[in-house]
This record gives structure tokens, C-alpha cells and sequence, in this order.
């Protein structure tokens, strides 16, 4: 693979694709806004003048933000440029939108492996990502050199593209489930007159150690929620994919309606829109009374 192909440069996209240029991948970039290529044209990269083009590469990386960004950029004739290439889908999208994306690249002769990708930009510039990979075994050992740039391990799922996004989802509504979890033990322990630094440094460093915790709590604790890693507003949108994939197989959660209120009490308040979605924190933190239900 000669050339690789990125599309979709927002925090975690310019991280992966410096990331890639910085390993001396001759990487040709594309973004809807341009400003967002400048920074790593200075560092090696070159310009692609339309999506298409940055798909013609042997190799390209996908990561848009959305469901509605993936579709509005990857349309068919758009598609048509991964004739014999291979398109590696890393946003966090629905299954039912792999599995199609799936379709229309085989029919447009190309290959398709998806691979949502776990942490935020900065273990990406480090190259410290885990990688969640499906599709055709061949498909994925071909990229597998070149996912091994971005992250310390490749997790093989399945064959099947839309597992990789459901497994996505999934692990990303644990995440959800454990910042909220530290922001409403925060809020009961501070009003006792404990520090929250020293708090949560018990929780990662007694039961509950790993990065969630160690990072999400030291967030909370100190209100370092901006600049955002990730934006509260795709946090609920990975709750909306997350209510899809249960929906999909039947299951219920039961937490999942109060966590989407939660979300919503915090993208409606001005001071907390915009922060990282740890933030949602703040919504037990400071009690604001949480959005109604959606019928």
C-alpha cells in the first residue's frame, strides 16, 4: 500500500492521519473544511481535491463524525474510487450504515473493513488506539501493517463489518456508564468535605484502575473539561447507536433512557454544551434538573 487516503479531519482524524505521515505514509487528505489540512500539509501530507480522490488511494481511512457526515460525503458515485482499493470505515457509525457502506463498496469493486477505533486524540497521536476490526480476513491482514501505526492492538471481530460498530457502541456506553458513575459519587463525597482529586485517585488506584477511570476521574475532579477530547453532542449521538444496537437484538437497558436524559439537560445548558462529555458530570455535580423524557 503506496498511498493511504483520509477523510474526515476533526481532532481525532488530524491526530491518526499526523500520526501516519509522521511513520512517512504518503498520506493524501481530505476534509469538507479545508483549514483543517493546512497543519498537516506542513508535516508531509498532501492535499486531496475531493473525497473521491482521497478514496483512489490504495488505502483509505474514513473517520467523519457521523452517520449523516458518512453518508453525505460517501455517496455512490463518490464510492466508485474503491474500485481495487480498500476503504477502512474508524468513525463511530451505525451497524446498519457499516453493513450497507459494506455492500456498496463490494459493488463498486473495492473492499470494505471496518475498524472503530477506542481513546481519545492524544493516544492516537501516540499511536496507543485500540483497534476494533471486521470484515473479510484477507482485508483486514492487508491493513493490519498500517493499523498497527495507530494502535497497540488490533482486535479481530468477526467477518461481519456492522459487529465492529455494535462492539463499538457498546464499549462506549460503558464509558457513558462510568463517568456518570464518578460524577454522582463525586457530588456525594465533596458535599462530605472530601477533596475530589483525592476521591477519585482512590477509585483508580484501589477497585477501579484503568483509563477510564484514571483519566474521566481526574477530569471530573478538576473540571478540566475544556478543550473537549469529545464533544458532549457525540457522546449522545453514540447513545442513540448504542439504543440501536440493543433495539437490534432485543435488549432492554434499563439505565439508558436516564443517561440519554442526562445528556440532554447537558447539551441544553450553555456552560456545559460545548465541554468535554465528561461533563456530564456537572449535571449531578450542580443538580440541574434533568430534561424530560422523550415519548
Amino acid at each position: 500500500m503506496s498511498t493511504v487516503g483520509f477523510l474526515g479531519l476533526g481532532a481525532m482524524g488530524s491526530a491518526m492521519a499526523g500520526r501516519l505521515i509522521d511513520a512517512g505514509r504518503d498520506v493524501i487528505l481530505w476534509n469538507r473544511s479545508a483549514s483543517a489540512v493546512a497543519p498537516l500539509l506542513a508535516r508531509g501530507g498532501r492535499a486531496a481535491g475531493s473525497a473521491a480522490e482521497a478514496l483512489s488511494a490504495d488505502v483509505a481511512i474514513c473517520m467523519l463524525a457521523d452517520d449523516r457526515a458518512v453518508d453525505a460525503v460517501l455517496d455512490d458515485a463518490t464510492l466508485a474510487a474503491t474500485r481495487g482499493r480498500t476503504l477502512v470505515m474508524t468513525a463511530s457509525i451505525s451497524p446498519d450504515l457499516s453493513a450497507a457502506l459494506a455492500q456498496r463498496v463490494a459493488d463498486a469493486g473495492g473492499t470494505y473493513v471496518a475498524a472503530p477505533v477506542l481513546g481519545r486524540p492524544t493516544a492516537a497521536a501516540d499511536g496507543k488506539l485500540n483497534i476494533m476490526t471486521a470484515g473479510p480476513a484477507a482485508a483486514v491482514d492487508a491493513v493490519v501493517p498500517l493499523l498497527d501505526i495507530l494502535g497497540v492492538r488490533v482486535w479481530r471481530l468477526s467477518e461481519r463489518a456492522a459487529v465492529a460498530h455494535a462492539v463499538k457502541a457498546a464499549v462506549n456506553y460503558n464509558i457513558i456508564h462510568a463517568m456518570q458513575a464518578i460524577g454522582e459519587s463525586v457530588a456525594m463525597t465533596e458535599r462530605w468535605g472530601v477533596d475530589p482529586e483525592l476521591f477519585t485517585t482512590l477509585l483508580s488506584q484501589t477497585l477501579f484502575g484503568g483509563v477510564v477511570y484514571t483519566g474521566y476521574g481526574s477530569i471530573i475532579a478538576t473540571g478540566a473539561y475544556d478543550p473537549p477530547g469529545f464533544h458532549i453532542a457525540l457522546g449522545r449521538k453514540d447513545l442513540e447507536l448504542a439504543a440501536a444496537v440493543a433495539a437490534a437484538v432485543d435488549v432492554h437497558p434499563a439505565t439508558l433512557p436516564v443517561l440519554m436524559r442526562v445528556f440532554d439537560t447537558a447539551l441544553a445548558d450553555p456552560e456545559l454544551a460545548d465541554l468535554d462529555w465528561s461533563a456530564i458530570a456537572e449535571v449531578t455535580r450542580r443538580d440541574l434538573p434533568l430534561a424530560p423524557e422523550h415519548s
